[in-house]
């Protein structure tokens, strides 16, 4: 066996075993899989009530400039090679972009919503019959609150389901009935994070451990040691960038799609071998919304 040496804190020659290396290890290769997403246009996109802390009525909306940074967003996804479908926008629904909160879908049925606002309540109908229309038939419609992919994230082998300000608690045991997935609560504590998707998303989804990217503030003490215990390896956001709704970010297990503000997030990802793709989505954030709340994700 050969050896090497350097010099130790006291000028002496310290022995190392050759196969050491002083070189900091390279960061994973991050493999993308094509996704299949549903999206719906901001049309009427405005905000005209509150429901969330980001939301105030009082502000200047420009709906023209929230459609091109929702296209933007859109043609982002296809020119990463995943396919976008559309559900068309209905009129007196401003809330209707956010997808997301519309449905979970994993190996093909359908879980769809139950919104708390009345003002969103609407919505789960039309893109219940946009599942049916477009041949899913597993749909289940809840009869608890249920703010779908808002508050449940699937991580590829648990469903990870967030309560404290819209989904039912009672919604995550209907959650496991209904997809068949195990499932396990977390509580959220902080109302500028009222969903789970917008404390916490999955980078990886197809490795035997799934890893995440979270804000441990968002979260109770109880569960963030879950969390802890779950995903000793995930990637840690700061303040600045949870405030950003940093976290409300899309991965296909190497491009993750983010907000252009996230930048401290982006380096982490960078480090891990993952491809940050920013994306201006500051206009539709006046609803509480990013990449993810935008999109959902279609898992037949």
């Amino acid at each position: 066996m050969t050896t090497a040496s350097v010099l130790g804190s006291g000028d002496e020659p310290i022995a190392l075993d050759s196969a050491v290396s002083l070189v900091a290890p390279a960061a994973p290769v991050r493999v993308p899989t094509q996704r299949r997403y549903l999206m719906c246009r901001p049309t009427h996109f405005t905000v005209r009530y509150a429901i969330n802390p980001w939301m105030d009525p009082s502000q200047p909306v420009d709906t023209e400039r929230a459609v091109a940074q929702w296209t933007e967003l859109r043609d982002t996804y296809e020119r990463l090679g995943h396919t976008v479908e559309l559900i068309d926008p209905q009129p007196d629904l401003p809330d209707m972009v956010f997808a997301a909160n519309a449905g979970t879908v994993i190996g093909g049925r359908v879980l769809g919503a139950r919104f708390r606002s009345t003002e969103r309540a609407p919505e789960a109908e039309f893109y219940r019959r946009w599942f049916v229309e477009h041949g899913y038939r597993d749909v289940i419609m809840p009869t608890r609150t249920n703010e779908a992919e808002g508050d449940l994230v699937w991580t590829g082998t648990v469903l990870l389901a967030g309560t404290g300000f819209r989904t039912d608690p009672a919604a995550h045991a209907e959650a496991q009935e209904a997809l068949g997935v195990p499932v396990i609560s977390l509580q959220l504590v902080d109302p500028r994070y009222y969903h789970l998707d917008v404390a916490l998303f999955v980078l990886d989804d197809r490795a035997a451990r799934p890893l995440v990217a979270y804000y441990p503030e968002a979260f109770s003490p109880g569960s963030r040691r879950v969390l802890q215990r779950l995903f000793p390896d995930a990637v840690i956001a700061t303040e600045a960038d949870a405030a950003c709704l940093g976290l409300n970010a899309v991965s296909d297990g190497h491009h993750v799609v983010l907000p252009v503000e996230a930048t401290n997030l982006a380096a982490q990802l960078a480090d891990r071998g993952f491809d940050p793709i920013p994306v201006d989505i500051s206009e539709i954030r006046k609803s509480g919304g990013g990449p993810k709340c935008c999109t959902m994700e279609l898992r037949d």
